[in-house]
């Protein structure tokens, strides 16, 4: 069997303190492997996403390493994007520049997805090294993750990943997507897995995890989901809303006629026919809705999605 040639991509935002040995670790497994003939060569991809410390002065002194310059701060999904889109390798490794993935977990992952014949295989980071606050929150999306999305992992907000070339084809990763991208891949036929990896507590520089990056990661937890369901079919939901909103309109024209039947006064009733209205207006929009958002799905799989992001530069610095 042919032996892989690997890539490694490594987001970093202000990691000045950490990216230079964690670029040493690297290199230092993938000889070791490269070595074994467990892999033919490889890679280190290093996207600086806009960092505002001395992250692009460490990194241009590293070796070897295709280092992509952001020309401002994308996020994370952005900077990860950018670097998949730039390998080269048949597996791809994903990982985070503050240190706390442990590139020895690597070797692992390439067994366990040549072992099984995957396409992902996805850390666990079964005891993590991080807060409380973290902790609780990330424990949340596992949960909710598991009740929306589906994708069969314990940990999907663990960024050290191994993947086939394949799994990008057309693959373009927005928001807070990273996350997702096992469940992204899923939902096309993909097949993954999981193994337990090392965690390491953060020893340089500060987390990049906020409240605003919980809300933006939930509301993209919503928009896998929706994909899962109903990407190529919106008005199966968008339409099944409107067909009960429109029975709420009926059941109330019902209601507004048994009154005018029974001689009632409709200047002291007006409630249920001003429903009956407001009802048949939500649920033909509903319909319509659900129409127009069948005819961007087929523009969206008959054109190319634009990019959500700028590289300023692609530079390979050789031996």
């Amino acid at each position: 069997m042919k032996k892989p040639f690997l890539s490694i991509v490594v987001p970093v935002f202000n990691e000045e303190g950490n990216i230079k040995e964690l670029h040493r670790e690297i290199v230092d497994i993938c000889d070791v492997m490269a070595a074994k003939d467990v892999i033919s060569s490889y890679e280190i991809i290093i996207v600086n996403d806009g960092s505002t410390d001395d992250t692009d002065r460490v990194c241009s002194t590293l070796r070897p390493i295709k280092y992509i310059r952001m020309r401002k701060n994308f996020g994370q999904t952005a900077a990860m994007d950018a670097g998949i889109k730039a390998s080269n390798g048949d597996f791809i490794v994903t990982m985070d520049g503050d240190g706390q993935n442990d590139p020895a977990d690597i070797p692992g992952l390439i067994e366990h997805l040549l072992e099984n014949e995957l396409d992902v295989v996805s850390g666990w980071r079964k005891n993590r090294k991080d807060n409380f606050f973290k902790r609780f929150t990330s424990r949340g999306a596992n949960f909710l993750r598991g009740i929306l999305v589906h994708d069969g992992i314990h940990d999907s907000g663990c960024s050290l990943k191994i993947y086939k070339k394949e799994c990008f084809k057309g693959i373009n990763l927005y928001g807070e997507q990273h996350r997702f991208i096992p469940a992204i891949l899923k939902i096309k036929g993909f097949q993954i897995g999981e193994i337990v990896v090392n965690h390491r507590p953060r020893t340089s520089g500060r987390t990049k995890y906020n409240w605003k990056r919980t809300i933006k990661g939930f509301l993209d937890m919503i928009s896998v989901w929706f994909w899962n369901k109903f990407a190529t079919r919106p008005l199966h939901l968008l339409g099944s809303f409107g067909l009960l909103f429109l029975g709420f309109g009926g059941a109330c024209g019902i209601w507004s006629i048994v009154i005018f039947i029974k001689g009632a006064k409709m200047s002291n009733n007006i409630i249920p026919p001003i429903l009956t209205i407001f009802f048949i207006i939500i649920g033909l929009m509903m319909i319509i809705f659900g129409l127009m958002s069948e005819i961007m799905i087929k523009t969206y799989y008959g054109v190319h999605a634009d990019s959500s992001y700028s590289i300023k530069s692609i530079e390979d610095f050789k031996e």
